[in-house]
C-alpha cells in the first residue's frame, strides 16, 4: 500500500509538484516513462538516463552505476511516494501512474529543437495571417498564390503539427481513458 503524498483523488500540492520537478533526473524519469509509455527496467532507465547525462553511448559503467545507485535510492522512492510512478523495488521496474498528469501541466511543453509548443503555433499563425493579407494585398511574390491556397497550406501544417504533438504526448491522454 502506497501510503506517500497522494491519497485517492487528491491533488498533490504545488510545492510538491516543484520539489519534485527540480531535480533532472527525476524529470528525466518522467519524460522517458513519458515517451516509453510503458513499464520499464530500471536496468534499461538507467542506461537511458546515464546516456543523456554523459552524452554517450553506451555511457562510462561509473555514470551508470552512479545513476543506478541515486534512481534506486533516492529519486524512484521520492517519485514512488508522491504516487507519480509505481515503482516495484523487488522486480526493478518503474511505470508511470495517473497522477504523473499533474506534474506534467508543470512540465514545459517543448518541441525538440527548444521552442515552445505555444509559440511554435504562434509562428506558424502569425506567418499565415501575413501570407494571406500580403496575397489579398497584391503583394510581389507573395499575390502568386491564392490566398485560400495559403489559407489551406497553413491549415495543413497545423493540423499536421497538431497531430504530431498528441502522438508524442499520446500516453497522458490514453491515462485519462483508463
Amino acid at each position: 500500500m502506497n501510503i506517500g503524498l497522494l491519497q485517492t483523488d487528491d491533488v498533490l500540492p504545488e510545492t510538491d509538484i516543484h520539489d519534485i520537478l527540480r531535480n533532472d533526473r527525476r524529470r528525466n524519469v518522467i519524460k522517458c516513462l513519458q515517451d516509453r509509455g510503458h513499464e520499464v527496467s530500471l536496468r534499461d532507465l538507467t542506461e537511458h538516463i546515464a546516456e543523456i547525462e554523459t552524452g554517450e553511448s553506451p555511457p562510462p559503467s561509473n555514470i551508470r552505476d552512479s545513476v543506478y545507485v541515486s534512481l534506486h535510492q533516492t529519486h524512484l522512492p521520492k517519485l514512488d511516494d508522491a504516487g507519480i510512478v509505481d515503482y516495484d523495488s523487488d522486480r526493478k521496474t518503474i511505470s508511470l501512474q495517473r497522477p504523473a498528469r499533474q506534474v506534467d501541466l508543470y512540465m514545459e511543453v517543448v518541441t525538440r529543437y527548444g521552442v515552445t509548443w505555444a509559440t511554435y503555433y504562434r509562428a506558424v499563425g502569425t506567418l499565415a495571417l501575413l501570407s494571406i493579407v500580403l496575397s489579398s494585398t497584391n503583394a510581389p511574390v507573395v499575390a502568386a498564390v491564392d490566398p485560400l491556397l495559403w489559407a489551406s497550406g497553413f491549415l495543413l501544417v497545423i493540423a499536421a503539427s497538431t497531430f504530431y504533438q498528441f502522438w508524442t504526448r499520446r500516453w497522458l491522454y490514453l491515462q485519462q481513458l483508463l
